[in-house]
C-alpha cells in the first residue's frame, strides 16, 4: 500500500518536466470541432491572458494541428535527443504531423501508437510552461485511457455538437474520464446554429440546446456554444 508521500513522489513523476497544468480536449465523436476548440483555446491563452502555453496533436491518425497552426516544418534536436516544438502565434507546438509526410496515411499499431505519444510527451523539450493544451481523438480507446493514465491531467474539456448521437458519445467520453479520475472542466458546444449572412438569423439545423441540456442532467459547467 502506497504512503501518502509516495503517491505524492508518483504524481510528480507522471507531470511532464516544467509544465504547471495539462488538460485534454476530447469529444466522443469525431468532427464536434475539437481541433478547432483546442487551437482556439490554445492561441486564447497565450495571447489574451499572456501565459506560457503548449499545444498538443494527440491524434496520431488524423492530425490537424499543422494546418490549423499554419507550421509545415519539422522539429529541430536538443542534445539530449528531445525534440523542439514548434511555435506559431505564441504557442509551442507539437504534432506526429510535423514528423511524417502530409498526406502518408498512418497505419500503426498499438505498440507503435504508444511509442509516438511517449516521444511527443516526454520526448519533447517543453521549457516552461503554464499549460499544456493536448487536442484527443475521437472515441474513449487506448489512447486517451493511456494519456490520462501516463500523465497526470489537471482536467478534460468535452466538445460536442447539439446533435443526439454527438451527445450519446459525449457522455461516454465523461464517464470514461470519470474512471481514471480526470476532473471535468465543462462541455462547450459547436455548431449550435447556422447564422444567415443575408439576413442574419438563426437556424438550429442540429436542434438547439442539446449540450446544455446534457451539462445539466450531468451535473457539469457549460462553458459556452459555437455558430457553424
Amino acid at each position: 500500500m502506497r504512503t501518502l508521500g509516495s503517491i505524492r513522489s508518483y504524481a510528480k513523476h507522471l507531470r511532464l518536466d516544467g509544465v504547471k497544468d495539462t488538460i485534454a480536449i476530447a469529444s466522443g465523436k469525431g468532427g464536434v470541432g475539437k481541433s478547432t476548440t483546442a487551437v482556439n483555446l490554445a492561441v486564447a491563452l497565450a495571447r489574451k491572458c499572456q501565459l506560457k502555453v503548449g499545444l498538443l496533436d494527440v491524434d496520431v491518425y488524423g492530425p490537424s494541428i499543422p494546418t490549423m497552426m499554419n507550421i509545415n516544418t519539422k522539429p529541430e534536436v536538443t542534445h539530449e535527443k528531445k525534440m523542439i516544438p514548434i511555435e506559431n502565434y505564441g504557442v509551442k507546438c507539437m504534432s506526429i504531423g510535423f514528423l511524417v509526410d502530409k498526406d502518408a496515411p498512418i497505419v500503426w499499431r498499438g505498440p507503435m501508437v504508444s511509442n509516438a505519444l511517449e516521444k511527443m510527451t516526454r520526448g519533447v523539450d517543453w521549457g516552461n510552461l503554464d499549460i499544456l493544451v493536448m487536442d484527443m481523438p475521437p472515441g474513449t480507446g487506448d489512447v486517451q485511457i493511456a494519456m490520462s493514465q501516463n500523465l497526470q491531467l489537471s482536467g478534460a474539456l468535452i466538445v460536442s455538437t447539439p446533435q443526439d448521437v454527438a451527445l450519446m458519445d459525449a457522455r461516454r467520453g465523461v464517464k470514461m474520464f470519470n474512471k481514471v479520475d480526470v476532473p471535468i472542466l465543462g462541455i462547450v458546444e459547436n455548431m449550435s446554429c447556422f447564422k444567415c449572412p443575408h439576413c442574419g438569423e438563426p437556424s438550429y439545423i442540429f436542434g438547439k440546446g442539446g449540450a446544455h441540456g446534457t451539462a445539466s442532467e450531468m451535473g457539469l459547467e457549460f462553458l459556452g456554444e459555437g455558430l457553424h
